[in-house]
């Protein structure tokens, strides 16, 4: 029997119940709804940036309410052709409302998305950005229709909201942590989210991602150090019930600490501390933009498919592709500078990512990891929601839900 055949079937059972007892319609028909995730043998996930609700430090820095949203509304063309601003059409809604982030996961799940990788942020003195899981996907009453898991965003976090063209931008939080608060963050991943039943695992090992592999060395002294911290959160999350713990590392890079000299590439560190598989946060990792003000998302994206089947060949481990929809770093610029090739934010914009453009991308991939083993069928996308620095997916006044049912016509069930 075919899936639509189950549901017409299961549609004649609820409308012969209703006719006895209204109250099981509800019931039965949550029961059977079909699951919007991807076509069989395929996982997409998609890194969620939070930085859209108020946040305590943000005030602290740039005044009461300052949500990244301010930047968004100031953005303005910075030459010929440009579409700044990006208007959300949505609103410029506060995702630690449960209400607002429920709209975001019904729509991710409608079209073929399995899980949301939160950027996560702890730092020495705690966490940051963290409401929009907390207080918005955790307490929203349909996260169970959506995966979510962390990426450790440990890196520096520096005032660029906005930058200011040639001045070295203010370090505010460093991303290099004690290994005690590893210790005491480590915990708290395990108890506040791992047994969520909505948090992302492969094969019963609950995902976790680093996003700075020197930095998370630093952090912990050397690469001995390293390896046991990691060696000893698998053991906690072992004792915690699970078979194990997934540890992912995003690779676009290495730099080891001075005195070190083990490794002198991302596969040999990825090796001896033990990771389990490797992926990409943003094409502008791995692709340099050689074309100012704007370099064509089809160079990128020719680019980007040749550095998957390198990466891929390169680790011993599973490596899980990028797509990323787009890349305008502008909004986060003081918009009075002048608009020069300066280096981040100042830099090459990609232009041409249209909803087709994004389409033929998501088609590359797939033929890509139809090609790979059968445990090795995911990849991640850039980004939800990374608007000021164009790459986002969440609709807006021009392209509407166009990128999302992209997703939906290449993964989604049914898709060939």
């Amino acid at each position: 029997m075919t899936r639509k055949s189950q549901w017409d079937r299961m549609l004649r059972l609820i409308a012969l119940l209703s006719c006895f007892a209204p109250v099981c319609e509800a019931a039965v028909y949550e029961a059977v709804q079909p699951n919007s995730d991807t076509s069989p043998g395929y996982t997409v996930a998609c890194y969620y940036f939070p930085n859209y609700h108020p946040d305590a430090r943000n005030q602290k820095v740039h005044g009461d309410g300052w949500t990244e949203w301010e930047l968004v509304k100031q953005a303005k063309p910075r030459f010929t052709g440009h579409r700044q601003p990006k208007v959300p059409l949505w609103g410029y809604g506060d995702e630690s409302d449960p209400a607002v982030m429920a709209r975001k996961i019904d729509a991710a799940a409608d079209h073929g998305i399995d899980a949301f990788i939160f950027d996560w942020y702890w730092y020495d003195d705690g966490p940051f950005l963290e409401r929009a899981l907390e207080k918005g996907f955790l307490k929203a009453p349909n996260n169970d229709r959506l995966k979510f898991a962390v990426m450790w965003a440990n890196h520096d976090w520096v005032d660029i909201h906005p930058a200011r063209i040639g001045v070295r931008p203010k370090l505010l939080y460093p991303g290099a942590i004690t290994p005690e608060t590893f210790d005491r963050m480590t915990d708290h991943v395990i108890e506040r989210y791992f047994h969520h039943p909505s948090y992302w695992k492969l094969d019963g090992h609950p995902y976790f991602s680093v996003y700075e592999l020197f930095k998370l060395v630093e952090s912990l002294g050397s690469l001995e150090e390293t390896k046991r911290a990691l060696e000893g959160f698998r053991e906690k999350t072992v004792a915690a019930g699970f078979p194990g713990l997934h540890l992912n590392a995003v690779s676009w890079g290495v730099r080891i600490l001075p005195g070190e000299t083990a490794f002198s590439n991302p596969v040999e560190l990825v090796a001896y501390l033990g990771f389990d598989s490797v992926t990409s946060y943003v094409w502008i990792h791995h692709v340099a933009l050689p074309d100012f003000p704007q370099t064509s998302y089809q160079y990128v994206m020719e680019k980007s498919f040749e550095h998957w089947y390198k990466t891929a060949a390169e680790f011993d481990v599973p490596y899980y592709p990028n797509v990323t929809m787009g890349w305008d770093s502008s909004p986060r610029c003081h918009q009075s500078d002048p608009f020069e090739n300066k280096g981040y934010p100042f830099m090459p914009t990609i232009g041409g990512n249209t909803p087709e453009m994004f389409r033929v991308a998501l088609e590359q991939v797939k033929g890509f990891l139809g090609e790979q083993a059968e445990n090795q069928k995911m990849f991640t996308i850039n980004c939800w929601n990374e608007w000021t620095e164009g790459s986002y997916l969440e609709p807006d006044t021009v392209h509407g839900m166009e990128c999302l049912e992209a997703i939906r016509e290449v993964f989604g069930k049914g898709a060939e």
